[in-house]
């Protein structure tokens, strides 16, 4: 089965819990709020108000910033929101790129390296303390003495842990210990610390399943693949809406739409697309923008 989710922010509370409303009659997946702090809403709690005017849709971050985020802050947010949606929740991290973000909380953002060693330590630390274990860590990455999220208790056995990345460790980890790996096909970090170059050619992709496939050898269930689609563009030229794009990431068009990161054409391309998508790389989930609710209502009624 093929699924959606939908993310997106709140910038007024009526138009966040109508969007919240119309992506569960539309058949998402799950909502799930992106995670800034200082330039978007708190995801958790926008979340929280988006869970009081639903009752089947997951909800989730995605992703938070596992530098500048500590685990039992963390914890207790994911906690309560999956107690407050009666088991609906869901926890999207990723190592964080936005230099900002870490000087905000007073700290200098690391290398690659040691991005990633930050990311491994508090997602192993939040998922211990989700399911109920006391945690000690001291390293240079990350500090906790006896943290033990005792109340509040999640609702589920498990929430469902998403890791956002294109870096091959992480990917390997996440092929490890993730339900969700989370393709967001970003390349290197701009100058603006916001934007990437991307990772969406073939061999590319190929590259970074590989690192899943490592990470998950030996696993019953390993996990599902989803892919963070940048534009959705429903069309009867294909091939003219996709120049913009193949220009500005430096891909001819035959490439980008070829890639799982877009989704452009009539309906039946797109579901066609999604089918093709899910047979070469084994992509089942795709996260898509608020802007794509609508046009991809014919899509999400095709495949459901």
């Amino acid at each position: 089965m093929t699924v959606f989710s939908l993310q997106a922010t709140p910038t007024d509370a009526a138009s966040w819990l109508d969007l919240a409303r119309r992506a569960e009659a539309a058949g998402f997946d799950a909502l799930l709020a992106a995670d800034h702090p200082g330039a978007v809403t708190s995801p958790f709690v926008a979340l929280a108000a988006a869970a009081s005017v639903t009752s089947t849709i997951g909800l989730g971050s995605y992703v938070s910033n596992l530098g500048v985020r500590e685990p039992i802050l963390l914890a207790t947010d994911v906690a309560t929101l999956d107690l407050v949606s009666g088991g609906r929740a869901r926890l999207g991290v990723g190592a964080g790129h936005t230099p900002a973000e870490w000087r905000a909380v007073g700290r200098q953002r690391p290398d690659v390296a040691g991005r990633v060693r930050r990311c491994v330590a508090v997602a192993e630390a939040v998922r211990a303390l989700l399911d109920g274990d006391e945690v000690t860590v001291d390293t240079p990455e990350l500090t906790v003495r006896e943290a033990r999220l005792t109340a509040p208790r999640p609702v589920q056995d498990r929430i469902p842990l998403t890791m956002g990345t294109a870096n091959s460790t992480l990917l390997r980890w996440a092929g490890a210990h993730a339900e969700v790996v989370g393709l967001t096909g970003f390349g290197r970090t701009l100058a603006d610390g916001h934007a990437h170059d991307v990772r969406w050619r073939t061999d590319q992709i190929e590259a970074q399943l590989d690192h899943v496939a490592a990470g998950a050898a030996g696993r019953d269930d390993p996990p599902a693949l989803e892919a963070l689609v940048q534009k959705v563009v429903v069309t009867d030229d294909a091939e003219a809406a996709a120049a913009e794009t193949a220009r500005e990431v430096g891909l001819t068009v035959v490439e980008v739409l070829a890639t799982p990161f877009v989704l452009i054409g009539t309906t039946d391309e797109i579901v066609a697309a999604v089918a093709e998508h899910r047979r070469r790389w084994g992509v089942t989930r795709f996260v898509v923008r608020r802007d794509a609710l609508e046009p991809l209502a014919p899509v999400l009624a095709r495949l459901s």
